[in-house]
């Protein structure tokens, strides 16, 4: 949780004020803006999703601990991704390292996960939980498309980003059930 609010604090000090006390002074902000948004959506889903798939674990290993840090470096990375993506309103390069960035911490969050399960059991309760988790996998294939997209459209590789993102907003019950029952 601490890992995850620092993350949080990074982005919003790294929102600049705009020059000027007009509307118009405003425009020049509006993709770093966007960038914020977008990344603060992404940080909430992985704390919530990760809050309640521990909460769900009985137990953990050296092996869940790893693979935890793995995906929190992948996190720690976001903040860097988001500035630069937009300042440079969404150049090719920036969104792609960002869309690399969200390809890892995705991989990430499913070692994180595929350890969980190894550690419980495919049948434990945790197991049947996490199910197939046909949201992860196909997150990670947004991602992983989106990366040469933003070569030829950037706009178009955000537009994937957000498209993953508005996927998980609808909340994954899927752990809550396990804790509740």
């Amino acid at each position: 949780d601490g890992v995850i609010a620092i993350l949080i604090t990074i982005m919003v000090l790294e929102l600049r004020s705009p020059e000027g006390d007009g509307w118009e002074a405003l425009r020049p902000l509006l993709p770093v803006f966007l960038t914020y948004v977008l990344s603060f959506v992404y940080i909430g889903i992985y704390w919530n999703n990760h809050h309640h798939m521990l909460h769900a674990a009985a137990r953990v290993n050296g092996k869940v601990l790893w693979a935890n840090l793995h995906l929190l470096f992948w996190l720690s990375l976001v903040p860097f991704a988001t500035t630069w993506m937009g300042e440079t309103s969404f150049a090719s390069w920036p969104v792609a390292l960002y869309g690399i960035i969200q390809l890892m911490a995705g991989v990430a969050y499913y070692i994180l996960a595929r350890q969980l399960v190894y550690l419980h059991g495919a049948e434990s309760t945790f197991g049947k939980a996490l199910g197939r988790d046909v949201k992860g996998k196909t997150s990670v294939v947004i991602y992983a498309l989106a990366v040469p997209v933003a070569f030829l459209n950037s706009w178009i590789a955000f537009a994937m980003f957000v498209a993953v993102a508005v996927m998980w907003l609808i909340p994954d019950r899927r752990f809550e059930r396990v804790v509740r029952d």
